[in-house]
């Protein structure tokens, strides 16, 4: 069973996940458009989980089917779209997940809500700190239940995301 663990920022997240980069684009080489660190542990000072994700974007989300043996041998279980149409996703741990891969084609428009929910948090201290007291509630209240955890975060999460998509929108026009 997962536990359910939020802890402060740690700046030894980012170190993580320059050597994990670092190993995908050399996995990856040509077909590699990008990669990004996503998710909590990419905003400095928000409280997280303590696991790194990644988003590799690539020229064809198709070809990188091909790459799952070698994804595989560097300690990554292939779990194919896994809910979101056109992504791969890969995750390294069972019990103790430490690193989550969220493969997209470049112009897919995933890549841009997640950029765009990151660097809100970024530009906004006060979302932040909202979203990471947030996180810290619902791990007191469902310490062995991930999903609860998951779902007691989802609303916030999804009006978050269209604001901050509104926001980059404006943002990258200037």
């Amino acid at each position: 069973m997962r536990k359910v663990e939020v802890l402060t920022y740690d700046p030894l997240w980012q170190t993580r996940f320059e050597e994990e980069a670092g190993k995908l684009t050399r996995l990856f080489g040509e077909e590699l458009v990008a990669i990004y660190h996503i998710g909590s542990t990419s905003v400095k000072g928000l409280a997280a989980k303590p696991i790194i994700d990644l988003m590799p974007v690539v020229r064809d989300i198709e070809r990188v089917d091909a790459y799952a043996e070698r994804m595989e041998a560097l300690g990554y279980r292939g779990l194919g779209e896994y809910g979101i149409p056109k992504r791969r996703y890969f995750r390294k741990g069972e019990d103790v997940r430490t690193v989550h891969v969220h493969i997209f084609e470049d112009g897919s428009p995933d890549v841009v809500r997640h950029l765009a929910f990151r660097d809100y948090l970024k530009a906004f201290p006060e979302v932040r700190d909202e979203y990471g007291a947030l996180k810290q509630q619902l791990a007191e209240q469902h310490p062995d239940d991930m999903e609860g955890y998951i779902q007691g975060k989802h609303d916030w999460v999804v009006e978050t995301e269209r604001l901050a998509s509104i926001w980059y929108e404006e943002n990258q026009e200037k």
